[in-house]
C-alpha cells in the first residue's frame, strides 16, 4: 500500500475507551522509526476524538518527542483534557509504545467565530505544481514538485535540498509543492484527519531547508554520516485544507547550530489561501562517540 492508504489508516486511531486510542504506523522506507509528522498528526486525531472535545476542531498541536517508536508495534495515545468549555478546549496527548513513553503534545481546540479583523500572508510568487518537473518520491501515492530549481535531495533520497544553479547557494528557504491524490477530498474528509495530513506534510522538508547552504552535505547521508532527527513540531491551522489537491509548502530556516536548527514555514492552498503554519525543532550534528566502542565507532541519535 502506498502512503496515502497507509497515512489514512495509520491516522483512523481505534479507541480503545474514554480518551484512549491505538494507532499503527506508515509503512515508510525510512529506518524503523516512526516519522514525527506521523505522530503529531495521530496526536491532532486523538485530541479531536476526545469526548469533550464535541464540536470543536483542532486550532494547534505542538509536540515534543523523546523517544523513538518502532514503526512495528502498535502506539497508544491517551489524551486528558486541561479544560472543555462552550468555544475552547486544550487537551494533553501522551504517546506510548510498549509502556515507554514517546512522545507528548499539547492540543487546543476551537470553534470558528465571525471575523472581526482579517489579514493573511501572501503566498510566495513560484511557479505552478505543472511547470515543475516531477520529483520521484518513495511515499508511493504522494507528489512533490520543488519549485525555484532547487534539489529536494541533493541525491536519490528525499527529504533534504542542495543549492542548484537556479537557486542561490546560500538561500534557506524551500518551496515544494504536494498532493495526495488518493486522498479523501476535504470536504468527505472527518476534518481530523485531514488536518492531521497536513501536519504530516508540514515536518518533512524543514531539516533539508536548513542543509541549503551547505553543500558538502546531504541529507541523502542522515543517519550514516551524521545524525538529524525532529525534537518538536508544531502546526497551527488557519483554513480548511485540501491535501487531495496541491499544496504549496514554503519553508525558511532562520537559524541552524550548536548541533540544532529552527526552521519555519507557511502552507498554501492553490487558491493562495493561508492554510496553516508550522515550525520545527532539529538536530542536525555529528554522531556522538559512544564509550568503549571498538576505533570510535558511532553511535545514532535516539531521536525522532
Amino acid at each position: 500500500m502506498g502512503i496515502v492508504a497507509d497515512l489514512a489508516s495509520a491516522l483512523d486511531l481505534e479507541r480503545l475507551g474514554a480518551n484512549r486510542f491505538r494507532g499503527d504506523s506508515v509503512d515508510s522506507p525510512e529506518r524503523d522509526v516512526v516519522f514525527g509528522g506521523q505522530l503529531i498528526g495521530q496526536c491532532a486525531v486523538a485530541a479531536a476524538r476526545g469526548e469533550p472535545a464535541a464540536g470543536k476542531r483542532v486550532k494547534t498541536v505542538h509536540a515534543l518527542f523523546a523517544r523513538t517508536a518502532s514503526k512495528a508495534h502498535p502506539i497508544d495515545f491517551e489524551v486528558e483534557f486541561l479544560h472543555a468549555g462552550r468555544t475552547m478546549a486544550s487537551a494533553t496527548v501522551t504517546v506510548t509504545q510498549g509502556g515507554r513513553l514517546c512522545a507528548r503534545a499539547m492540543a487546543l481546540l476551537t470553534t470558528a467565530d465571525d471575523d472581526l479583523i482579517r489579514h493573511a500572508a501572501p503566498m510566495p510568487d513560484v511557479e505552478p505544481p505543472e511547470a515543475l518537473e516531477p520529483v520521484t518520491d518513495p511515499y508511493v501515492g504522494r507528489e512533490l514538485r520543488v519549485a525555484g530549481g532547487a534539489d529536494l535531495n541533493g541525491s536519490s533520497t528525499p527529504g533534504g535540498a542542495g543549492p542548484s544553479a537556479a537557486a542561490s547557494a546560500d538561500s534557506t528557504e524551500l518551496s515544494v509543492w504536494t498532493r495526495m491524490p488518493g486522498a479523501a477530498p476535504a470536504s468527505s474528509a472527518e476534518p481530523a484527519i485531514a488536518q492531521a495530513m497536513l501536519a504530516h506534510a508540514s515536518a518533512g522538508f524543514l531539516i533539508g531547508a536548513a542543509m541549503r547552504p551547505h553543500p558538502e552535505l546531504t541529507i541523502a547521508d542522515a543517519h550514516d554520516k551524521f545524525s538529524t532527527g525532529i525534537l518538536g513540531h508544531s502546526v497551527t491551522f488557519h483554513e480548511e485544507a485540501d491535501v487531495s489537491d496541491w499544496i504549496l509548502l514554503a519553508h525558511e530556516s532562520p537559524y541552524a547550530g550548536r548541533g540544532r536548527s529552527y526552521g519555519r514555514g507557511h502552507a498554501f492552498a492553490r487558491d493562495g489561501r493561508l492554510v496553516a503554519s508550522f515550525a520545527q525543532d532539529a538536530i542536525i550534528r555529528s554522531f556522538a562517540t559512544r564509550p568503549g566502542a571498538e576505533g570510535g565507532r558511532r553511535g545514532k541519535a535516539s531521536v525522532l
